[in-house]
């Protein structure tokens, strides 16, 4: 199946276990000599586990808007 053919549903979930894979690996990797601050990794898990439950979290158009960029 390629990209074009998933609804939008579909691709959304797809990038959600994108990102929440690549989180995981970055918090559980040790081989890759790299600090997360325990704040950081915090938040990270925080955020991961608000994304499992469904909770919405900021539009790339609000940060966008807020970063003074064009969307």
């Amino acid at each position: 199946m390629q990209v074009k053919e998933l609804t939008v549903e579909e691709l959304k979930l797809l990038i959600q276990e994108t990102v929440a894979e690549t989180i995981q690996s970055i918090l559980l990797d040790p081989d890759q000599d790299k600090e997360v601050k325990p704040e950081v990794k915090q938040q990270l898990l925080d955020s991961l586990r608000r994304t499992e439950v469904g909770e919405k979290g900021v539009s790339a158009e609000e940060v966008a808007n807020k970063l003074g960029l064009n969307w």
